[in-house]
C-alpha cells in the first residue's frame, strides 16, 4: 500500500466576472481613500481621533468606514500598514546612501526620527494601540514593523561583523543588536516628543547620541 500523499489535481480556474474585478478595484481604491482621510484626521485632531471625525474628514458615514475597514482595530491596522510602507521605504533609501555600517545606521536613525518629528500625531496614534489589540501579539502591527526594521539593521550588522573577522558571533549579536537599536531609537523618539522646549533634543542631536552609544560595539576589528 502506498503511503505517500499524491498531489490532488488543481481545480479548474474560475472565470471572474468583469464586474467583480471592477468592484474589487473600487473597494481597494475606496479603502486607500479612507486611510488617507484617517491620516489627515489624525494630524488635525491628534492621536485620540474618533471615528466620527475620520468619517467627517472622508465626507462619509461611520457605516461606510466600518464596511471597508472594520472596527477601530481594523482602522488602526490599516493606518499602521500605510505608515509601515512609508517607514520601510524611507529606511531602505537611507540604507542605500553608502558608507560604512555606522554611516548607514546613522542615516536610517535620522530618517526614522525625522519622520516622527514631521508627523508626531501619526507616531502617537501608531504607538497608542486600541484596546482590541495586544502588545507582543504576533499579529500586532507595531510588532511586525519593528521586526522588519530590526531585520534590516541586523542584516547590515551581520555583514559588518563578518567582514571584520567576527563571523562566529555574528548570528548571535546581529539580531539582538538590531532589536536593541530599534528599542533605543523608539525611546529617543519618545524623548524628542515629550521633552520640554528647553530640554528637547533635535533630530540631529538624538541621532548623534544613538550612534555614539553603539559606535564602540561596531568600531572594533577581531576580538
Amino acid at each position: 500500500m502506498r503511503t505517500d500523499i499524491e498531489p490532488r489535481s488543481a481545480p479548474a480556474p474560475v472565470a471572474r466576472d468583469g464586474r467583480d474585478a471592477r468592484w474589487e478595484a473600487h473597494r481597494t481604491e475606496r479603502r486607500h481613500q479612507l486611510v488617507e482621510a484617517a491620516l489627515k484626521a489624525i494630524r488635525q485632531h491628534g492621536a485620540g481621533v474618533g471615528m466620527d471625525e475620520i468619517a467627517a474628514q472622508a465626507g462619509t458615514s461611520k457605516t461606510v468606514l466600518y464596511r471597508h475597514l472594520g472596527d477601530k482595530a481594523g482602522l488602526y491596522s490599516a493606518v499602521v500598514a500605510a505608515v509601515d510602507e512609508t517607514v520601510l521605504g524611507d529606511l531602505a533609501a537611507a540604507s542605500r546612501q553608502g558608507g560604512d555600517v555606522l554611516a548607514r545606521i546613522q542615516a536610517m536613525v535620522h530618517s526614522y526620527l525625522s519622520l516622527v518629528e514631521r508627523d508626531p500625531e501619526i507616531y502617537r496614534f501608531v504607538m497608542t494601540r486600541p484596546l482590541e489589540t495586544t502588545e507582543g501579539d504576533p499579529d500586532d502591527p507595531v510588532h511586525r514593523i519593528t521586526d522588519r526594521v530590526s531585520d534590516q539593521l541586523a542584516g547590515a550588522i551581520r555583514t559588518h561583523l563578518t567582514q571584520h573577522g567576527r563571523g562566529a558571533e555574528a548570528d548571535l549579536l546581529a539580531p539582538a543588536w538590531g532589536h536593541g537599536i530599534v528599542g533605543l531609537v523608539r525611546a529617543a523618539a519618545d524623548h524628542v516628543l515629550t521633552s520640554t522646549s528647553t530640554t528637547r533634543l533635535s533630530v540631529d542631536d538624538a541621532t548623534h547620541a544613538v550612534i555614539e552609544l553603539i559606535r564602540p560595539a561596531l568600531a572594533g576589528e577581531t576580538r
